[in-house]
C-alpha cells in the first residue's frame, strides 16, 4: 500500500517516482518502501540496476514515454529531432549516414550562424556577377561581327536554352532536401553516386580554375593593350606575323604569371576581403552594361565620331596615321601624308609606291553609323576569316591584281585567328557558366528551396536578354569591319565596344578591367574549396591531402594546387584558346546535372519529392543533349580530352576509392535494370548456347562460424571461367531469433572469405532447427526468380564412416537426392583439401574425363571451364570411355574425336575395353560383410559400447567359422590402424607390403557408420573390415567368449550364425564388381592425373541402402588423389551449333 501511496504522491507533484514507466513490478527489483519520497524501484528498465539507467529514469520522468525508453538510443524523440533540423545543428539518421557527419563531432557542436540573405542579395545578384564578364566585353564584338547577327544569336540562344535548362534541373535537385554548400559537386555525387559525383566534381573544378585563368588573361589584355599599351616587356613595334604574335604571347605570360600571384597571395591572406569586394565588382559591370545601353540610345540621334581609314576595301591600321589620305594640299603644292611613306619608298610624289595604294583610293567610312543607319542589314550574315586575312568592307570597290602578292600587309587590320562557327560557340560559351552561384550559398540562405530557384532562373533570364539584345544592337549601330576588329586597331586602339558606350570609352575600359579582376579572385577563392570538399569527401584516395588546411579552415594546399594548374592556362596566353577548354569542363558538369534530374524523375524514387514543379524529365534530356552537342561542337579533341579525364577518374574511384553510399541514382538504375533483367529471364529457361554454371555452394562451418573448406571457394574461382551467378550458401542450427548473431558472423566469414578467394557472388546463410532442413532450404530458395542457381557445389563428406559424422553422411544423400529431383547439376570434390588454390600454378599433366554415361555434357564442359583459369592453364585434357565387348571401341573414337571436333574442344581421346569377368570372390565376400554390417545395425538400437561388445561376439562366432574353413589362412595379429577416409590415398612401400602379406585381414566393425575397406586390390578375401580412428588401435582377441546377457538378438549364437551365412543382394554383388573394375581400370590410366572427372552414380532409392551406395563411391574413387564426381542436371549444356 505504500508503494502504490507513493506513486499516487507522484502523480500529484510531490515525488518522482517512476509510477508511469513500470507501473506493474515485473521483477524484483524494489526496495523497502520509504517516506522520503524517493522512487522504490532502481530503474525504469526491467532488470537493470546500473546508475546509468536511474539517469535514463530521470531523463525521461515526465514525458509519457514509458513505453519506448528503451529505444531512446537508436529512436529519438520527434521533438529534439524537430528541433535539431529547425536549427540544422544536427542531421537526422540518414542524413547523418550520408555525410560522415558522426565522424565530426566538433563541427556539430559549432553554433551555425543564422541564415540572414534573401533571393537578391543570395542568389540573383551573385549568379548577375559570375554569368556577365570578360567576354560580353572583349568578344562579343567580334563574335556578332565574324559571326553575323544571326549566326551570333543563335549561338547565344542556344547556349542560354542549355544554361536555362540546366537550371531547372538544378532547381528541382536544390529544391529536394537541403543542400550544404558543395554546389554542382554536392548535388551530382549525391544524386548519381561517387564515382560521378568524383568525376564531375573534379571536371567542375578544372573548369572553374581554367576559368580563374581566363578572366586573368582578359584583364591583361585590357592592360596592355587598352589601359597602358607602353607597360609591355617584349615590344612588338614593328614586328610583322609571328614574332609579333610570340612577342604578345610573352608579355601575357610575364603579367599573367605576377597577376596570378598577386591574386593567390590576397586570396591567402583573406578571403573576407575578396567577398567584400564581390558588390564593388558587380556595380562595375553593371555600370559598364548601362554605359553600353546609353552610348545606343545616344547613337540613335548623336552617333560618336570614329572615322576608319580605308583603302580600297581594305582596313587600315590608325596607329601612325595623321589623316586618311594620300596627299594633302598645303598652300600652293600638294604635300604627301604619312600614309603615302608607309606605302611609298619616299615622300615625293615620283617615289615609287605600292601598286594596291597606287590603284586605290583612300576613303573615310563612320565606325559607329548608329542605331538608325541600316547597318544592320550587312551585319546579318557570317564573315568567317583565315589568320593574317586583311580585314575587307563589303560593297566597295576595289582593284586587286591578283598576281601581285600583297605587300605591307602590317599596315592594314588583320585576323589574328582562323574563325569558324564551332570556334565561336567554344569562345562564347564561357560568358554563360556562372549559374551555380547562387546553390554554392545555399547554406547562407534565408529560404534555399525558394530563393535557387527564383534568383537562378530570373538571372539567367535578364543576362540572356542582355545577351540577346547586345548581338541585336551591336549589329544595328557598329560598322562591320570594326566589329571584326578584335584589337581596335583601326579605331586608335580602344576597346570597340567602349566606342559605343557614354559618356567614354574609358567607362566600360576600366570597368570591364575591375570586373575580370574581381571574376578572377572569385575562381581562385572557389575552386580550392571545391577541391577541398572533393577531398573531405574522401572518394579519391590520392586528393586527401589537399582537404587539410589553416587552422581557420582555409584550403592552404588547394589553392597551391589550383594556382599550379591556373598557370597553365596563363602558359597558353591565349584567351581563344583557353576558352573551349573551361568550355569543355562546364558542359560535362551541366550535363550531369540534366542527367541526374532525369534518372531521379524516371525512377520515381520515394525521395524525390522536390518543391519546384516546373520540371520534367524530357527538359533534362534536352539539356543533357545540348551540352553533349555543345561539348563536340566547340572542340571534338577537347570533348574527348575531357571525357576521358572524367572516365579514367570515373574507374579510379571504382577501383581505389572509397565505399559511399548516398542513396544515388546510379544505384536505382542498377536495381530497375536487375528488376527488368530477372523479368526477362523469368520468360523462359536459357538456351544451351547461354547456360552456364550458376553455382550453389554450400560450405560447413566450425564453431567459430568459419568456414571448414576453403579450398571449395577456390575450386568455384577455377570453375566461373563462365562467369554466370555464385551463391556461397551455409547453414546455421538453432532458431532465428537466438542465433541472429551467429548467422551475421557467419555471412561476415562467407563474405571476407569470398573477398580473398575472389570469388563474386553472393553469400546466403540460413537458420533452421537442423541442418538438414537448412541445406534444403538452400537449395530450394536460393536466387531470385530466373537467376536461381542449377549447379550445386558441395564437398564428399571426410569422415562419413566414423560413428561422429553420421549426419553428414544423411545430409549429403539428401542433397544429392534432391539435386536430382530438382535436376540441378551436382559437382562433388573428394579430397577438396588436396586441390590447388588459386596461387598455384601447374605447368604441365593432365585432366582427365571417365566419360562413363552421358549427363548433358557437364564433363566436357567443367575441364574447358577450369582450363581458362592460369591454375589449371597448362594442364591438357584427356577424355576416356568405356567400351563393352560387342562395341566397335575404333568407330567409337572416330566417332568422339568427330564430336569433340564440332564442340571445339581439344582433347586427347582413348577408348578403353572392359572385358567381362567373373566376380571375384573378393568383390563377393566385400559385398556380403557390406550387407551384413547393414543389417546389423539396422537390427540393433543400442547404445554405442553395447553395440561394439554385441558386433565383437559376432565378429568372434565369424572368426570360428572361417578358422575351420581355412585354419591356414589367418594369422593372429596385435593391431591394425587405419587412416580415416578421405584423407590421402597414396600408401608406403613398407604399410602395402605388410598388407600384402595379410591377405586376411579381420578388423573391427566400429560405430554405427563403419563400412568395409578392401586391404588391397590384389587381396582374395576380407570377411570383417571396419574403421577406426586415427591413432587408435583395436587388440584383437581369439577367444569365444561371448557375452550373452545384454541383447536376446544376438544373445543366441544361432542368430549370429544365420545372419552370417546370408548370401548377398545380386545387384549390390553387381554394382560392387562394377566399381571395382572400372576403378582398376582408372588407377592404371589416370592415377598420375591432376584431375579426375567421372560420372557420378545415382543415389539408391529407398533409404536402407546409403551405406552401401557411399561404399560404391569410395571404392569407384580409391587411389586416385584429386577426383571431381558429376551428375548432369537432366538437361543439354553443351551444343555443337553456333
Amino acid at each position: 500500500m505504500e508503494w502504490i501511496h507513493s506513486c499516487f504522491f507522484s502523480l500529484n507533484g510531490e515525488y518522482k517516482s517512476d509510477f508511469h514507466t513500470n507501473s506493474i513490478p515485473l521483477k524484483s527489483n524494489f526496495r523497502p518502501a520509504r517516506r522520503d519520497g524517493n522512487p522504490k524501484e532502481s530503474s525504469p528498465f526491467i532488470n537493470s540496476s546500473s546508475s546509468s539507467d536511474v539517469e535514463k529514469s530521470q531523463q525521461y520522468d515526465g514525458k509519457n514515454m514509458a513505453l519506448f525508453e528503451e529505444e531512446m538510443d537508436t529512436s529519438p524523440m520527434v521533438s529534439s529531432l524537430l528541433s535539431s533540423l529547425a536549427n540544422y545543428s544536427n542531421l537526422p539518421q540518414g542524413s547523418k549516414e550520408h555525410e560522415e557527419a558522426e565522424n565530426n563531432e566538433e563541427a556539430r557542436k559549432k553554433p551555425v550562424q543564422a541564415p540572414r540573405m534573401g533571393t537578391v542579395m543570395g542568389v540573383y545578384l551573385p549568379c548577375m556577377q559570375n554569368i556577365l564578364g570578360v567576354i560580353l566585353f572583349l568578344r562579343m564584338t567580334w563574335l556578332v561581327g565574324v559571326g553575323g547577327v544571326m549566326g551570333t544569336f543563335l549561338i547565344v540562344f542556344m547556349c542560354c536554352s542549355t544554361t536555362m535548362l540546366t537550371a531547372i534541373s538544378m532547381s528541382a535537385i536544390a529544391t529536394n532536401g537541403v543542400v550544404p554548400a558543395g554546389g554542382s559537386y554536392y548535388m551530382i555525387s549525391r544524386s548519381l553516386g561517387p564515382e560521378f559525383g568524383g568525376a564531375v566534381g573534379i571536371c567542375f573544378y578544372l573548369g572553374t580554375t581554367f576559368a580563374g585563368a581566363m578572366y586573368i588573361l582578359g584583364c591583361i589584355e585590357i592592360l596592355l593593350v587598352y589601359i597602358v599599351p607602353q607597360a609591355a616587356i617584349f615590344q612588338i613595334e614593328g614586328l610583322e606575323g609571328p614574332e609579333a604574335e610570340a612577342g604578345m604571347l610573352n608579355n601575357m605570360r610575364v603579367y599573367g604569371t605576377i597577376v596570378l600571384s598577386l591574386m593567390a597571395l590576397v586570396v591567402f591572406v583573406g578571403v573576407k576581403y575578396v567577398n567584400k569586394l564581390a558588390l564593388v565588382f558587380l556595380a562595375c559591370v553593371i555600370l559598364s552594361i548601362l554605359a553600353v545601353y546609353a552610348g545606343v540610345i545616344k547613337s540613335a540621334f548623336d552617333p560618336p565620331d570614329f572615322p576608319i581609314c580605308m583603302l580600297g576595301n581594305r582596313t587600315l591600321m590608325s596607329k601612325g596615321l595623321d589623316i586618311c589620305a594620300k596627299t594633302i594640299e598645303r598652300g600652293n603644292g600638294t604635300v604627301t601624308t604619312k600614309l603615302w611613306r608607309l606605302f611609298c619608298d619616299s615622300e615625293f610624289l615620283n617615289a615609287t609606291c605600292d601598286e594596291y595604294f597606287t590603284s586605290n583610293n583612300v576613303s573615310q567610312v563612320q565606325g559607329i553609323p548608329g542605331v538608325t543607319s541600316g547597318i544592320l542589314a550587312e551585319n546579318l550574315f557570317t564573315f568567317f576569316m583565315e589568320k593574317n586575312e586583311i580585314l575587307e568592307k563589303r560593297g566597295i570597290p576595289a582593284v586587286v591584281d591578283p598576281d601581285i602578292p600583297t605587300t605591307n600587309a602590317n599596315r592594314y587590320v588583320l585576323a589574328d585567328i582562323t574563325s569558324f562557327f564551332t570556334l565561336l560557340v567554344g569562345i562564347y560559351f564561357p560568358s554563360v557558366t556562372g549559374i551555380m552561384a547562387g546553390s554554392n550559398r545555399s547554406g547562407d540562405l534565408q529560404d534555399a528551396q525558394k530563393s535557387i530557384p527564383i534568383g537562378t532562373i530570373l538571372a539567367i533570364s535578364t543576362t540572356s536578354t542582355i545577351y540577346m539584345s547586345c548581338v541585336v544592337l551591336f549589329g544595328a549601330c557598329v560598322e562591320g569591319v570594326v566589329l571584326r576588329d578584335k584589337f581596335g586597331e583601326g579605331v586608335n586602339g580602344n576597346l570597340v565596344i567602349g566606342t559605343l558606350a557614354w559618356p567614354s570609352p574609358w567607362v566600360i575600359v576600366f570597368g570591364s578591367f575591375f570586373s575580370t579582376c574581381g571574376a578572377g579572385l572569385q575562381s581562385l577563392t572557389g575552386a580550392p574549396r571545391l577541391l577541398q570538399a572533393i577531398a573531405r569527401d574522401g572518394i579519391i584516395p590520392f586528393l586527401r591531402v589537399f582537404g587539410h588546411g589553416k587552422a581557420n579552415g582555409e584550403p592552404t594546399w588547394a589553392l597551391l594546387l589550383t594556382a599550379s594548374i591556373c598557370e597553365i592556362g596563363i602558359i597558353i596566353a591565349s584567351l581563344d584558346a583557353v576558352a573551349p577548354i573551361l568550355s569543355m569542363f562546364f558542359l560535362m558538369c551541366y550535363m550531369f546535372v540534366n542527367l541526374a534530374c532525369a534518372l531521379q524523375t524516371l525512377l520515381r524514387t520515394p525521395n524525390w519529392r522536390p518543391r519546384f514543379k516546373f520540371y520534367h524529365w524530357a527538359l533534362s534530356f534536352l539539356g543533357m543533349s545540348l551540352c553533349l552537342s555543345l561539348m563536340f561542337i566547340c572542340s571534338w579533341y577537347y570533348a574527348i580530352v575531357a571525357m576521358g579525364i572524367a572516365g579514367c577518374i570515373y574507374k579510379y574511384i571504382e577501383f581505389c576509392g572509397a565505399e559511399k553510399e548516398w542513396g544515388d541514382g546510379i544505384r536505382g538504375i542498377s536495381l530497375s535494370a536487375a528488376r527488368y533483367a530477372l523479368m526477362r529471364l523469368e520468360e523462359g529457361p536459357p538456351h544451351t548456347k547461354n547456360w552456364r554454371p550458376q553455382i550453389l555452394v554450400l560450405v560447413g562451418l566450425d564453431g567459430e562460424q568459419n568456414v571448414e573448406q576453403p579450398r571449395l571457394l577456390s575450386l568455384t574461382n577455377q570453375l566461373k571461367a563462365g562467369k554466370g551467378l555464385t551463391i556461397v550458401g551455409a547453414c546455421v542450427e538453432g532458431t532465428y531469433l537466438n542465433n541472429h548473431s551467429q548467422a551475421q558472423k557467419a555471412d561476415q566469414s562467407l563474405r571476407k572469405l569470398m573477398e580473398t578467394e575472389r570469388v563474386k557472388g553472393f553469400s546466403q546463410v540460413v537458420i533452421s532447427s537442423n541442418l538438414r532442413d537448412a541445406t534444403s532450404h538452400l537449395i530450394q530458395a536460393g536466387g531470385l526468380g530466373g537467376l536461381r542457381h542449377n549447379s550445386v557445389l558441395v564437398s564428399f563428406p571426410k569422415n562419413w564412416k566414423q560413428a561422429a559424422d553420421n549426419q553428414r553422411l544423411r545430409n549429403f544423400i539428401e542433397v544429392v537426392r534432391e539435386t536430382t529431383a530438382a535436376h540441378l547439376a551436382l559437382i562433388v570434390p573428394k579430397n577438396v583439401s588436396a586441390y590447388p588454390s588459386n596461387g598455384e600454378r601447374f605447368t604441365e599433366g593432365h585432366i582427365d574425363v571417365w566419360w562413363i554415361v552421358h549427363d548433358g555434357g557437364m564433363l566436357m564442359l567443367l575441364p574447358f571451364l577450369l582450363r581458362q583459369h592460369k591454375v589449371w592453364r597448362k594442364c591438357k585434357m584427356r577424355i576416356f570411355t568405356v567400351a563393352q565387348m560387342d562395341d566397335n571401341s575404333i568407330q567409337m573414337k572416330k566417332d568422339l574425336l568427330t564430336f569433340l571436333y564440332h564442340l571445339r574442344l581439344d582433347a586427347e581421346v582413348e577408348v578403353v575395353e572392359m572385358h567381362d569377368s567373373d566376380i571375384s570372390a573378393y568383390t563377393y565376400e566385400k559385398t556380403l560383410v557390406m550387407e551384413q554390417r547393414s543389417q546389423i545395425l539396422k537390427e540393433m538400437h543400442l547404445t554405442k559400447n553395447e553395440r561394439e561388445r554385441e558386433i565383437q561376439s559376432i565378429t568372434d562366432v565369424s572368426r570360428g567359422s572361417i578358422r575351420r574353413k581355412n585354419p591356414s589362412n589367418l594369422h593372429p595379429q596385435k593391431s591394425i590402424t587405419e587412416e580415416p577416409a578421405g584423407g590421402s590415398m597414396e600408401e608406403k612401400p613398407e604399410e602395402e607390403s605388410l598388407r600384402l602379406s595379410r591377405p586376411r585381414q579381420v578388423q573391427l566393425i566400429q560405430g554405427k557408420n563403419a563400412t568395409p575397406t578392401p586391404t588391397s586390390p590384389t587381396s582374395p578375401a576380407s570377411l570383417s573390415v571396419g574403421a577406426v580412428t586415427p591413432g587408435e588401435e583395436v587388440q584383437m582377441t581369439w577367444s569365444d567368449d561371448i557375452d550373452k546377457g545384454k541383447n536376446p538378438a544376438v544373445a543366441n549364437p544361432e542368430t549370429a550364425r544365420d545372419m552370417f551365412n546370408m548370401k548377398p543382394n545380386q545387384s549390390n554383388v553387381r554394382r560392387m564388381h562394377h566399381a571395382q573394375k572400372l576403378n582398376e581400370v582408372i588407377v592404371k590410366k589416370s592415377q598420375e592425373a591432376k584431375l579426375v572427372l567421372l560420372n557420378m552414380p545415382g543415389p539408391p532409392k529407398n533409404r536402407t541402402g546409403e551405406e552401401n551406395y557411399m561404399e560404391f563411391l569410395e571404392v569407384l574413387t580409391e587411389g586416385l588423389n584429386r577426383v571431381l564426381l558429376v551428375r548432369g542436371g537432366g538437361r543439354e549444356v553443351i551444343t555443337i551449333y553456333s
